[in-house]
């Protein structure tokens, strides 16, 4: 934890008090996450106020929590035969022939979608981030900040795109990187990996044309991080609160 992160998140909670949900500071950089009600007025006096000055938006992402803290592998220790195959899986497109030895955690998050908000301050020299987490999970909707900062056109088609995410008030929320007559959303973890259909140029009708896929569904083994490998503080607790709390836990281990 840095000075700077703890100063910040100083400022942010005298500025905003209750409407910070949380304040957490991982890898160098705050995290807070905030309602939808609420985005549009902090956003605004971020960008404004000298105190932060988060003048540059520079992306935003959409995020799926719907399978978040599940482990389709068995991950905390190999066994004599190597490392595990993937589990009879929750999303389409996976093999599921495989179950031995193999580890379940159950999901952390009850909300699915949220919209990630990445911020820099040229003239503070710092960066946060916010998260909005949309409150329906059937129709996620969280507010558009193009108001707020321009350039978040294009980054909220995108993630409409690929999550599904809609973002009210945006003045031309349409399809960015799959093509107009695309069903689905590529990165929802319920779309399977090999996609419903494929496109292929077909000779004797001289034009593009959809099939069934003909990818064989696999596992790809995925990046686990492992609890206690990212150092993360919550910022809404004392600064010694939080290192008792850390030295506690490594006596513990």
């Amino acid at each position: 934890m840095s000075e700077t992160s703890r100063k910040l998140a100083e400022q942010l909670h005298e500025r905003f008090g209750d409407r910070l949900h949380a304040v957490i500071d991982a890898v160098g950089e705050v995290t807070v996450e905030l309602a939808g009600d609420d985005l549009l007025e902090v956003a605004t006096a971020l960008r404004d106020e000298p105190a932060f000055g988060f003048e540059i938006l520079i992306d935003v992402c959409g995020v799926d929590y719907s399978n978040y803290g599940k482990d389709e592998w068995s991950t905390e220790e190999t066994s004599s035969s190597g490392f595990s195959r993937g589990v009879e899986a929750t999303t389409p497109g996976h093999m599921t022939a495989v179950k031995d030895d193999l580890v379940l955690e159950k999901a952390r998050s009850p909300r699915r979608f949220a919209a990630v908000y990445h911020l820099l301050s040229v003239q503070n020299n710092c960066r946060l981030r916010l998260k909005v987490f949309a409150p329906d999970d059937d129709l996620p909707v969280v507010p558009s900040v193009i108001g707020v900062w321009s350039v978040a056109n294009w980054y909220e088609r995108e993630a409409f795109d690929l999550f599904g995410i809609l973002f009210d008030g945006h003045p031309d929320l349409r399809r960015l990187l799959t093509d107009y007559g695309f069903v689905g959303h590529p990165f929802r973890k319920d779309f399977p990996l090999s996609g419903n259909v494929e496109v292929i140029y077909d000779a004797e009708k001289k034009r593009v044309v959809y099939q069934p896929v003909s990818i064989e569904p696999r596992v790809l083994v995925p990046k686990v991080i492992r609890g206690g490998a990212v150092d993360s503080h919550d910022l809404t607790q004392p600064l010694d609160v939080a290192e008792a709390t850390d030295t506690e836990e490594a006596m513990e281990q």
